[in-house]
């Protein structure tokens, strides 16, 4: 029997080099200071618990094509359902539409319907600089309040992912251009909990639920859809304490896509005119009056005003609140924190009270008080002043 002939033993692999440790985040701190504030706006989010309002109804010889009640998701959403809205009213035979309403949703709404070859005039009571969309905090966050899981039903997910795909999509076309309509910063999520600890929600002796109540009670009812995008939109990425520049022993780094105010909706309605739109400045008071309109086939997208107009008692108000400080074009960042967040934005250091009393979804939901409250203001600038004065923010 032949010996065999021992093989060489295979080479070993190359020794990878050990990962080189990563440096603490090198940032400036924002000043944060009341004496700062140079405005407070408050808006009031149209949520409805079933989801926006898609629906079509006769009004006299017109027909009306609702696209309103998008909780805290209208700018993220407003491409995605401008197009869900406009591919309905394709079917008709009209080629001119009226569009109610000149905020975010409207505006997109009527931009979408040139582009398909429409003739349209919006009629409104303001244009966009003082209507309740630019109260908001212009960021993308699409499934903010957009609904409750269970009255919206399963199939408002696929709905929902379509929009905020198609929206998702167009706001990318917008990246890059003079003024930054829209663009990506730095975003940092700080907590002293676990992230994947459960929310403890204060209950303020809340019972039952929206079915029983007609108001939500929990904020366990809201829905939650953006794990169907993720995707697409950028994961964040946890950071070690020595990664981090905070004091606060949980952090997390991503990219947040945010609009800025001035720069989009300039270019928007500038968009809307140069392709033939017309606006008229009209307040409606009764669905009625849709009949004196020239146009047969209109879109309805009034925000949350359509509680009044429409007499819609489905929309529910969630109030929020932001103050602005002077801009700081040199910090591209945002975080948030213990129930406060900032932002900067080219139009100012934006400061919001989110859940500074730990009450979650639920913060602010059925508050219809449209004026502003100094006072919440500046407990959320206190908040993130103290996280920067005991933070190593702005060492190597």
């Amino acid at each position: 029997m032949r010996a065999q002939t021992p093989q060489p033993a295979a080479p070993s692999p190359p020794a990878q080099p050990a990962p080189l440790p990563r440096r603490r985040i090198r940032l400036q701190p924002f000043d944060l200071r009341a004496d700062q504030i140079t405005d407070i706006k408050v808006c009031l989010r149209p949520f409805r618990a079933m989801g926006p309002r898609f629906d079509v109804e006769h009004v006299g010889n017109k027909l009306v094509f609702h696209n309103y009640g998008h909780g805290g998701s209208g700018w993220s959403l407003s491409w995605g359902s401008a197009s869900v809205v406009v591919e309905k009213v394709s079917t008709t035979l009209q080629r001119k539409v009226a569009v109610i309403g000149c905020g975010i949703i409207g505006l997109t709404t009527a931009l979408t319907a040139q582009r398909a070859g429409f003739d349209v005039t919006i009629y409104t009571k303001d244009l966009l600089p003082r209507t309740r969309s630019v109260r908001a905090n212009g960021s993308w966050t699409p499934d903010s309040r957009i609904s409750l899981t269970a009255p919206a039903g399963p199939e408002f997910a696929d709905l929902w992912e379509r929009m905020a795909r198609i929206s998702w999509a167009t706001y990318r076309d917008y990246l890059g251009l003079p003024g930054n309509p829209v663009e990506f910063i730095e975003h940092f999520s700080l907590s002293d909990r676990p992230f994947d600890a459960p929310h403890e929600e204060r209950p303020d002796g809340r019972t039952g639920d929206y079915a029983s109540t007609g108001m939500p009670q929990h904020g366990s009812e809201f829905a939650r859809y953006s794990g169907r995008i993720k995707d697409i939109v950028p994961a964040a990425e946890e950071l070690t304490p020595a990664e981090s520049p905070f004091a606060a022993p949980y952090a997390k780094r991503g990219s947040l896509m945010l609009y800025n105010f001035a720069s989009y909706g300039h270019l928007l309605m500038s968009e809307f005119f140069q392709a033939g739109g017309h606006v008229v400045i009209r307040e409606f008071h009764d669905p009625s009056e849709l009949t004196s309109l020239p146009e047969k086939v209109i879109i309805n997208c009034p925000g949350y005003a359509a509680r009044d107009w429409w007499n819609d008692k489905s929309l529910i108000p969630v109030r929020g609140q932001t103050a602005w400080l002077p801009p700081r074009p040199d910090l591209p960042y945002g975080l948030h924190y213990h129930g406060a967040s900032a932002v900067s934005k080219t139009d100012g250091l934006m400061v919001q009270a989110y859940d500074l009393d730990n009450e979650g979804e639920m913060g602010s939901v059925g508050n219809s008080f449209e004026h502003p409250d100094r006072s919440e203001s500046e407990r959320a600038i206190k908040v993130l002043a103290d996280l920067f004065a005991r933070s190593p923010i702005s060492e190597g």
